[in-house]
This record gives structure tokens, sequence and C-alpha cells, in this order.
């Protein structure tokens, strides 16, 4: 087998994690990273903003304790990341900010009820009755379902910088004040359910952006399943003692049972088997391997006892290589929850700046401080990016329920955006051009003994090419003959008595251009039978139609050549064979300097680095949990037709964004300037924010219809 190792940088002399959730925007990664650095003795910062944590690179004479007070300083709440902390802390963080949700959206409902009234015409005592009642449920839950950006803001100030939960945190606080302002005065107009509302469309960005930065530490776990937790080490006395996966160091021996996964690399010292390594390799017939081969992590000892030195355990495996690439490649989509984020981090200051240039200008004209503010907050409403910020996140809601309704799952906020960027598609074969059922192609060349004795023979092994022989002729109603001396020879094949003639199936003497097996019979070769992979239903058809919409495909796979020539003749594509995860990668960074955005389709945990960093990313349903959390989409069902279609779905999608962005950037370039000129009460304001962003949700309804 090959290995799938992959370059490593030079081991620091100590490396800490941190947790640092308050980090939103490529703001932070650059004071945390550039801040970290400049101390004596860091060697390097590197933050995940993903998974929202920092790696340190250190001497030793920096304790954990001195590298969380460098990151506070810089403002910054941070906690040393334990095994399964960081996961703990997420799931926390992503529990707060849904009860938060949950806080704002059911006072505003109750807030714009009671607002009904007022704007029916209620007057006088019933309006300031009301009023109060809206301050007594709007101001209670604002403080609650506000303080995730309440506190960024203030540990943000208290350090002497800003982000972009500042501005945010100072439009609530002045919308409610303002509004308890007129309510105590006994104003005609008061403005909780826009601050309300505000954090509400807030709020559910952030956590729908917590619930996506998960996905790749789900991918990254799930990979670390693969692994088996322990290995059966025989001791230099002759002892042998179970130890656990991080407890296996260079050197030591291993024994390991049949069906038994390996929980380290090594090499073979006794004994013969065969090895399933589909999930690194991504071939899916097993591998021989005898004294000198080499074994990895991960992968399953399918036939016979072995014993093993392990080379390589713990982080060194070639497991671990692929985890790592897959969270480095990974962290490279934030680039567009960077776009957003910065943008919004301009958007922000800007009307707040506005409003308050606004509040000033009208001053300076000679209007008293209470008719300069109320024209300054109607500023602030109308101006609110409620419409900017639906223009996405709703098309993307209504694309993704058509998409589910064709069985297809949007796992990543971006997927659909890139998924309409694609201009190339990179197919894996095994399990997803084909099915990863191999066929037995020629049992209708056998006699009717030879297909009897053939059948007895397999029933000896569970090797994968023995069930289809079993699974093909049991389905023709062959009746097996009676066997004696059966054995299974590790490595070789099955052998048995028939009668008095020895009869077997093993590896053909020739090489054949397939997976072959020969059927044996006193020695002689009575016949070879040979095995083809299955195409998923419709295959041909899928691959036309997604090269008619202008994106080539080519195969990249860890199967031979002899095994992917069929399937890209059939396809008419061209292939890469022998393709290793990191192959994959360089492979796919090749065509990512030559300009393309690539789609890349695959299943397996061999898969996984490529999928992540892929421009965007399919996976069948049947792929494997590694696959399924590297990929951005996952299409459930044997057909690839959803590939085409959603192909489709993702550029209408794209193109209705456009429009929503455009209906937005048009209420505002009308609306402001009428705030500003002092024509639009808040109200007003408020009135006009919400319309503006039922017409984005409208125009994003229209999704629902493609076909």
């Amino acid at each position: 087998m090959n290995a799938p190792h992959l370059a490593r940088d030079q081991v620091p002399a100590e490396e800490s994690r941190f947790a640092v959730p308050g980090m939103h925007c490529a703001g932070c990664i650059s004071k945390i990273e550039h801040g970290l650095a400049s101390h004596a003795g860091v060697h390097a910062a590197r933050v995940n903003l993903t998974s929202k944590q920092v790696s340190i690179a250190h001497d030793k004479a920096l304790s954990d304790h001195d590298l969380a007070e460098i990151i506070r300083g810089l403002g910054f709440e941070t906690s040393l990341i334990a095994e399964d902390r960081g996961d703990h802390d997420a799931a926390a963080a992503g529990r707060e900010l849904l009860r938060c949700l949950a806080v704002a959206g059911f006072a505003a409902m109750n807030v714009m009820l009671l607002s009904v009234s007022i704007w029916s015409g209620a007057d006088g005592a019933t309006r300031t009755l009301f009023h109060w009642i809206s301050a007594l449920i709007a101001l209670p839950a604002i403080a609650y379902a506000g303080r995730p950006f309440f506190r960024s803001a203030w540990q943000a100030l208290s350090h002497g910088r800003t982000n972009m939960d500042v501005p945010i945190a100072i439009g609530v606080t002045i919308t409610a004040a303002i509004s308890l302002y007129e309510t105590i005065v006994g104003g005609a107009h008061a403005y909780f359910e826009s601050a309300l509302m505000l954090l509400f469309f807030l709020l559910a960005g952030r956590a729908l952006d917590a619930m996506m930065r998960r996905r790749v530490g789900d991918g990254v776990a799930a990979l670390a399943r693969q692994s088996a937790p322990g290995a059966l080490v025989i001791e230099s006395d002759g002892s042998s003692a179970w130890r656990k996966a991080s407890e296996l160091r260079r050197g030591m021996i291993m024994q390991l049972a049949a069906g038994e996964r390996l929980a380290a690399d090594g090499v073979v010292l006794e004994g013969s088997s065969a090895i399933d390594a589909s999930l690194l390799t991504g071939e899916s017939a097993p591998q021989s391997v005898g004294p000198g081969g080499q074994v990895f992590a991960g992968t399953l000892n399918v036939a016979a006892p072995i014993t093993v030195e392990v080379t390589a355990a713990a982080d060194e495996t070639a497991l671990a290589d692929i985890g790592r690439l897959m969270a480095t490649a990974g962290q490279g989509k934030s680039r567009y929850v960077r776009i957003a984020d910065r943008g919004a981090r301009l958007y922000a200051p800007v009307v707040h700046m506005l409003a308050l240039l606004t509040f000033a200008g009208w001053m300076l004209a000679g209007a008293d401080w209470h008719q300069a503010l109320l024209i300054g907050v109607a500023v602030l409403i109308i101006t609110c990016p409620c419409a900017l910020g639906l223009a996405v996140p709703v098309a993307h809601v209504v694309a993704t329920g058509s998409l589910m309704k064709r069985g297809i799952l949007v796992k990543h906020e971006s997927a659909i955006e890139r998924l309409a960027e694609a201009d190339r598609v990179v197919f894996d074969k095994t399990g997803t051009l084909t099915l990863d059922r191999l066929v037995a192609e020629n049992l209708d060349e056998l006699t009717a003994d030879q297909k009897a004795i053939a059948l007895a023979l397999s029933r000896t092994t569970r090797h994968p090419l023995a069930t289809a022989i079993r699974e093909a002729l049991e389905s023709e109603d062959v009746r097996a003959v009676a066997l004696t001396d059966r054995v299974e020879l590790p490595g070789t094949g099955v052998t048995g008595l028939y009668g008095e003639t020895r009869v077997a199936l093993q590896a053909p003497e020739e090489a054949q251009s397939t997976p072959s097996v020969a059927l044996i019979i006193d020695g002689d070769t009575a016949a070879i039978i040979r095995f083809r992979d299955t195409l998923r239903p419709d295959a041909e058809e899928a691959v036309a139609d997604i090269a008619a919409l202008g994106l080539p495909g080519s195969i990249l796979s860890g199967d031979k050549s002899s095994a992917i020539r069929p399937v890209a003749c059939a396809l008419h594509l061209t292939a890469q064979s022998n393709a290793r995860p990191d192959d994959k990668c360089e492979a796919l960074e090749r065509l990512r300097r030559q300009g393309h955005h690539v789609l890349m389709v695959g299943d397996g945990l061999n898969d996984g680095p490529a999928l992540a960093a892929a421009h965007v990313s399919i996976a069948p349903g049947s792929a494997s949990d590694v696959g399924q959390n590297a990929a951005d989409l996952v299409f459930l069902g044997d057909s690839l037709a959803p590939i085409p279609f959603a192909i489709r779905a993702a550029r209408r999608t794209m193109a209705i964004v456009r429009q929503n962005f455009g209906l937005a950037l048009i209420y505002n370039a009308v609306a402001v300037p009428l705030a500003i000129a002092g024509f639009v009460t808040p109200l007003v304001a408020a009135v006009a924010m919400s319309l503006s962003s039922l017409i984005v949700i409208a125009n994003s309804l229209r999704l629902r219809a493609v076909r």
C-alpha cells in the first residue's frame, strides 16, 4: 500500500491551543495573530476562525497562563483547550445564541401585536398603557437577548478597540432609550419592536454561522473515530497488555486479530492477511499484505492474525495527517465569512456616523434636541441593514428547501454561492461514479458444476470478491456442492475437497486488467471470474448534463488505472489513478492556480481533504461520515441526476441574491435622503424597514418554483 503521509512542519518546542469565542471578523484574526507574534518567545500564532481557536508555537519559558494573559490584553476572553473542551464551549455558545434568539423573537411578536392597536389609532391613556406594557416586555428581553453583542462590545471598548458589535450595541441601546423616554413623557411613538426585530435578525444570522462553523469539527471528529482505541501489545518479556492508542510508541509490537482495526501505522513482522484500506486509498478490494508490508491506522485487518511493529502512532499516523489537512483546507473556506464580516464591520460604523451627523446637523440648523434625536433615530432605523442582511440567507433558505425536496442536503451556508461559481468538476470513482458494489460479470461462462463448486467455496470466506460471487449465484438459485477440508489461506484464497478432487478460489497466476479470481479444479484453472464496478443509474446522462452546463469533468481516484479505465471510457472522462489524499489536494490546487473553481464529488475518507480543499464539494448519502461532514452538499439515492439540478438551482439562487441586493440598495438610496431631510418619523422608518425586508423575502420565494 502507498502511504498517504503528508509533509509536516517542524515541531515547535511547545504548542498550546486556546478557545477565543469573541472572534467574529478578519480584524480579530489580524489583531490576535500579530499581537501574539510581537511578544518574545512566541514563534507563531495561527487563528482558525471556523473553530474560533488559536494555536501558539512558543518557548517552554512561556506558560499557558502567560499566553492567556497576552490574549486577554488584546481584548479577548480566552481559555486553554483541554480534551473535548473546545466542543463543549462551542456547544454552550450555540445554546446561548438559540436562547437569546427565542427570547428576542417571542418578545418582538408580542410588542408588534401591541403596536397594531397604536397604529390603528389608539390615543391618550390607552396608547400610554400599551407603551408601558411594551416597555415591560421589551427592556428585559433586550437586556437578555442582546448579551452576546453587549458583552463583546464592552470587551472591545474596555481595551481601546472596536468591533462590529460596538455599533450594533449602540444602535439597540439608543433605540430602546428613546423609546423609554417617549413612554415616560407620553410621546406618540415608541420603537421597542424595531430594537427587538434588529436583535432577532442579527442573532439568527449569528446562530446559523455558529452552526455551520461546527461542521468542520464534526468532520475531524468522525475521522478520529475511524482509528482503533488501542491495541494488544507484546512486551519485551513475552507477555501481552492492552495499550490505548495514545500510549503506543514507535518500536512496540502489536498483535492484530482478523476483523480488528489498526490503532497505529506499522510494518508486518509475521503473518499474511488482507487489509481493507478503502478509507485511505478508495480502492474497494482488500490488498494482500505479508512480512515487510506497510499497514496504516484506521485500516481493517480482514483475513488472518498478523504481528505488526509500530512505525508511527498518535498524531504521527497517516490518519492524523489527513485530519490536519482537512482542518487546514476547511479554514480556507472562511474567507467568505470574512468578506461578509468585513462588509458588516464597515457598514455599521458608516450608518451610525450618518445618524450622528444628521443629529448634529439638525441641532446646528436650530432644531431642539428632541426633534434632532428623533430624526437621528429615524436614520438609524431606516438604514437598518435587515434587507441587505436578508438578501442572501432568505434566498438560501428557500433554495435549500427546494433542494431538500430533491434529496439534496445543503450543509454549508456559502455552498450555494460557491456551487454557482463552479466551472469544472472532479469525480472520485469508487462509491461516487460507481456504487462500490463489485459484480461478477462472466459467471454465465461457467458450467452448472463449476457454479456449484464456486458457490460452495465462496461461502467459506467473507472476502468481498467471494461475497459478490455468492450473492450472484444464490440469486440464480444455484445449489452448492458439499465440500470437506475447507481452508482459507490468508492473502491467497480458499480451498476444499469435492469428493477426492481439490478445488480452490484464488488469485490468478497471471495478472489481470480487472479484479479477478481463478476457479481451480484438480490443479487446473477451470475459469477466470472477472469483476466490474457498477455505474450509478443514469451516470452517463448526468455527466453529460454537467458538461452541457459548462463544467468539463475528470476522474481523480486512488484506484489502479485498470479499474478506472472502463469507467472513464464509458463516461468519456479523463482520469488520474493511484491518487493519494495529498495527491488529490495538489491536483485541485493546480486547477485553482489556473483560475478554475472546482466542484469535487467524492465519498470516502480518503476524499475528505479534497472535499474540504475544493471550491465546493458534494458527497453521496452513502459516503463515509468523514466524507459527508467534509462535503458542502450531500445527495441521497443512487442517481447522479441531483448534481446537475443542484448546479442549476445554485445559479438561479445567486441571480435572485443579486436582485435582492439591488432592491435593498434602491430602498436605501431613496429612504435615507428622506430620513435625513426629516420627512420620515421613526414609526414610518420602522414600517419602511420592514417593508423592504418583505420585498426581499417575496422575491426570494420565487425560488420555490425552480424546476
